[in-house]
Formats: structure tokens, sequence, C-alpha cells
């Protein structure tokens, strides 16, 4: 029986995250939003990843607005990428201003929330599924399996937190693979063990990434496997460090029996079109715009985009020598840190730190406070555990100091009231929930933004 696959379209958010530096404005997405939405996508990715902080930060732009006007014109629903207690920033906030934001999500039109944990540590899941479930919107909630290799993950392991997801009221689970890791075998294995555990029919999607050179074929074997819907993105922001191509994809499948059932040449004049603004884009930026593949990928497992600053970070100090040396030290405090998936923030940080111990000359000299904070607990639990005597002796963290239930520290973070209070101390009165928000992700950024944008800062009038 024909089961035509499914295909999110990344090409709004995580197309240009992983190529153009997240630098797309409404603007450029304004003219082909109608376009997009006669496609007939599962949903359109638009909205969380780093999209939130760029708008404020670079393209002086309201990511409540952008939102707005996305639901303004499209039908097809629109996802965001959402960092479980995280949100969207790189600290834990507290219960209910991850509450407050998404429901203001919900209501300013996310149809779809895709909720991870950088350490898939499900307690760090909850509060955030639980209150997407409560959206009187009713939008689609999803859990994520943050891939990766190590000694401890299994198929059989990833199989064991899509049920827990399952349990927690998720209507889908997703394999973000945001590395490109996943071999091709290997994703048809996991995706036959999923549809075995959580029953065919429930909805099993995957994500993945080019940059190890595996993603068009993963695809292939996953949807041979029976995967329900697949990531790509249009054709000028795919492959490379980006999701394999839309349009490649489409025609793969044209004539078996998961044939998506899209018209390829609809994309056309879409792809056009974001093929002009990735160019002026790349040229108002200074930007590459393009990613060399590299199977290397799979030891040292670090995001293409986090690759190119880091980089970017050894040729300022004049130790553009040392790369090498710091692809091969991140794979080391990696093991030391209990062998953490490397997305946002623990790919930060672990990139961070073996830069550190590459530019000093010797491990752990020089130790940023936030790769002690994961490691003692701060972030949630680790896969493996950490040795104590490297939290101990090497990092010098007191036994009072090392985290067993995480929960009870998101209890200490700054609530929204307080968020608030700071807000209108600055002179910034009567702010939106929206600002309140915005200002507990990124509270610098946010009140450059606030500043430029509302005539009389104690009025508080944009």
């Amino acid at each position: 029986m024909a089961k035509p696959v499914k295909i999110m379209e990344t090409v709004l958010r995580d197309g240009h995250q992983s190529l153009c530096a997240t630098r797309m404005r409404i603007e450029d997405m304004l003219p082909q939003l109608e376009a997009l939405d006669k496609i007939g996508y599962q949903a359109l990715e638009a909205w969380g990843g780093a999209t939130f902080d760029t708008c404020l930060r670079f393209l002086d732009e309201d990511p409540w607005e952008r939102l707005d006007t996305l639901k303004a014109h499209l039908k097809t629903p629109i996802q965001m990428l959402l960092r479980g207690q995280n949100l969207l920033g790189y600290n834990h906030y507290s219960n209910d201003v991850v509450e407050k934001f998404v429901a203001k999500a919900s209501e300013h039109g996310v149809g779809v929330f895709r909720i991870f944990d950088a350490l898939n540590d499900v307690r760090n899941l909850k509060v955030a599924i639980s209150a997407a479930l409560k959206a009187p919107e009713h939008p689609h909630v999803q859990g994520c399996l943050v891939y990766t290799i190590s000694p401890y993950h299994t198929n059989e392991k990833f199989v064991e937190l899509a049920k827990e997801l399952k349990d927690m009221g998720c209507h889908s689970v997703c394999i973000k693979d945001m590395s490109g890791l996943l071999k091709p075998y290997v994703a048809e294995d996991l995706v036959k063990k999923l549809k075995a555990g959580l029953g065919e029919d429930f909805p099993v999607e995957l994500h993945t990434h080019c940059t190890s050179g595996f993603g068009h074929a993963t695809y292939l074997k996953a949807v041979e496997a029976g995967v329900d819907i697949i990531d790509c993105a249009l054709s000028p922001f795919s492959s490379d460090t980006s999701q394999p191509c839309t349009e490649t994809m489409v025609a793969a499948l044209e004539g078996t029996e998961r044939d998506t059932k899209l018209d390829r040449q609809a994309m056309t004049p879409i792809a056009k079109h974001f093929l002009g603004v990735k160019k002026r884009i790349i040229n108002e930026f200074g930007l590459k715009g393009y990613f060399d593949i590299n199977p290397n990928v799979l030891d040292f497992q670090i995001p293409g985009g986090m690759l190119s600053n880091l980089a970017n970070q050894l040729k300022e100090a004049g130790m553009e020598d040392k790369y090498q040396d710091l692809l091969d030290e991140m794979p080391r405090v990696r093991k030391d840190l209990g062998y953490p998936p490397l997305v946002t923030p623990s790919s930060q940080i672990v990139g961070t730190m073996a830069t550190f111990n590459v530019m000093s000359g010797e491990r752990y000299k020089m130790v940023p406070k936030e790769f002690k904070d994961l490691a003692r607990g701060k972030f949630g639990r680790t896969p493996m555990p950490v040795d104590h005597d490297f939290l101990t002796k090497t990092l010098g963290i007191k036994e009072d100091e090392i985290i067993t239930d995480c929960s009870v520290e998101d209890a200490k973070a700054e609530t929204f009231d307080q968020f608030k209070k700071e807000l209108t101390d600055k002179g910034f009165l009567n702010p939106t929930d929206e600002d309140v928000l915005s200002y507990a992700l990124f509270p610098q950024v946010a009140e450059e933004f606030f500043k430029k944008h509302y005539q009389q800062v104690t009025a508080y009038k944009r």
C-alpha cells in the first residue's frame, strides 16, 4: 500500500542557519510564503534555534513580530526548535519562564514544537512538553532523540528514550542528528526498532545534516525502513552542513510506494528566489556560504557552524596550525565529560574547553565556568557518570557543588516577575510579556534592541 513520505522544509530556519549564519530576514521570506504554503509540506520550520537571537542581535527584527507575520501568511504548520529548560538561551530557566514562553509561542503561531535536551535528560523536557500539551491552540508536540555515537549510546538506548517521550505525551519523536553522524544502515536499524517499540502508527521523523556525506543515503534507508517524515532544505540552502535537498529527495522517491506526491517543478521558482537571497546574504555579511564535506566529523562530532567559529578563534590567536590538534582534543574532552551529545549548548562548551586546552598547551589549566557547570550536573545528567577524581581534583569542584537533581537548580533561577521588575527598573515601563521573555533569554541584546525601538524609554512607546 502506498505510504507517501512527508517532508518538513527547513529553508526558513535550519537551512540558512547551517549555511549562512541565520542571517535571512523576514523580507527575504515574504515573496515566497504563499508559494511554499501551496507545496503541501508537513510543516515549515521557521522559528527557534538561533533565529530569535539573530533577529535581535544582527537583523534589527522583533522575533515575535516575525512569527506574527509568518502566521498571517501560512496555513502550513509553523515549526520551532526549542531546547527544553534552556528554551532558546544558554541557561536553565525557571519553570514559569518556560511555561510562559511556550504559551506565548503557541499563541503567536507555532504549530509544531520540536523539543530537545542536549543531554537527552528527560527531566529537562518535562516542563516544556507539559506546557505545549496544555496550550489551547493544540500544537503538535514532538520529542527528540539527540543522536550521537559513543560507547554508551546504542539504538536500543534510543528506543528506550523514545518510549519515555511517548509516555510523556509527545505526539511524535524525531531522531535529531545535528552533525550528520547517522550512517545509512544504522538509520535503517534504528527506524525499524523505533517502529517496533512505539507502534507502527506512531510518527517517527528523521533530521540529519550532510556534513559527513551520508545525508541523502541515510534518508533513503530510513524511508525503506518506514520513517514517516524527513527534514529537507530547498536546493540553495541544502547539503554541505545543511539538510539533504528537498527536490533531490522528491525526485528520488518518484514512482515508488513512498512517493511524496509533491510537485518538484513548483519548487523551482521558489528555489531561484532563495538562491538570490543566499547570494545577497553572503555578500552583505561577508560569509563563506559553503562548507566541504568532512567524514572526520564522525570522530570530533562538532556541528559544522560551530567548527567554523572555533577555526576563526584559532586564526585570531595566530594559531591556525593547531586546528588538527583541536579536532583531536575534542573527543578526549567529550570522553572526560561522560560522552554528552554535541549540540547547543554542550557543543559550544566542549569546543571552547578543547580550544583552551590546545591554546594553553596544558589540559584544564583554564576551565570556563560553563564547563564546570556541565561536569557537575547543572545542565542535567550526562550519559555516563563523570569520573569523581576528574571533578574534584582536576576541575577543583567541591563535593557540595556536585548536583544530582537539576530541577532543584532550576527552582533557583530568576522568575518571570523578577525579569519583568529588572526591565521596568531600567526604565522600560509596562513591557509586554513578549518583551520580558526576550529580555529573559538575551538581556543585553534585548535591552539594546529596546533602546533603538522605543522612542522614549521611560514611556515605553513603540
